[in-house]
């Protein structure tokens, strides 16, 4: 079975375009939420994340205090970096378990910093969806209810774009191009066979 990596940066589409994939029968992990799960349910998580950042990271109930982590992370990377060198690794093995129980010709994960952690290197493919910046910054916006500024900001903590692009093996632009005919170029590409 196939391991092809999904990514690209905020405001591209990348959801969309997993969903896409699911319709077609292809089993798609979302790092992004499996990692929310694991950083709730892990033990090893949370121990790590408590010795590094304090016994107030969790509530008595052991829900991740999301605020108080946020609050010591923003603006501060290396922060950041230690919260990522924790969960990552987790999060990796439990794809790793997730894609031993699929029945499917490829399995997709889905990450925004699959070339930010070297994750990228566990894949067969990679997938980049990508669109022009003033359309992910208006998306973001409307998404999150954001200003621009704050869209800035947390596109300057991802990977250039284009660095993104040059490494992928398949790239799905999200601008005013229909992405549908794209995506299914990719699927008959990955399954090896000409669909009807």
């Amino acid at each position: 079975m196939l391991k092809i990596g999904l990514t690209g940066g905020i405001g591209t589409g990348k959801s969309i375009v997993a969903e896409v994939f699911k319709l077609l029968g292809i089993p798609v992990y979302v790092s992004d939420k499996e990692a929310k799960r694991l950083m709730i349910e892990s033990d090893e998580i949370r121990t790590k994340l408590m010795d590094r950042f304090g016994l107030d990271v969790y509530t008595e109930n052991k829900t991740l205090n999301r605020k108080y982590l946020s609050d010591i992370i923003f603006n501060n990377p290396e922060a950041l970096q230690d919260v990522n060198t924790i969960v990552h690794p987790v999060v990796r093995n439990d794809f790793q378990t997730w894609s031993e129980k699929q029945q499917s010709p490829y399995v997709i994960q889905e990450s925004a910093i699959l070339f930010d952690t070297g994750l990228y290197k566990n894949f067969d493919k990679i997938i980049c969806v990508t669109a022009d910046e003033k359309l992910r910054v208006k998306r973001v916006m409307s998404r999150d209810g954001v200003d621009a500024n704050a869209v800035k900001e947390r596109m300057k903590n991802q990977l250039d774009e284009s660095l993104k692009i040059e490494k992928s093996d398949f790239v799905i632009y999200n601008n005013s191009d229909l992405i549908l005919p794209q995506i299914m170029k990719i699927h008959e590409s990955l399954l090896g066979v000409k669909l009807c």
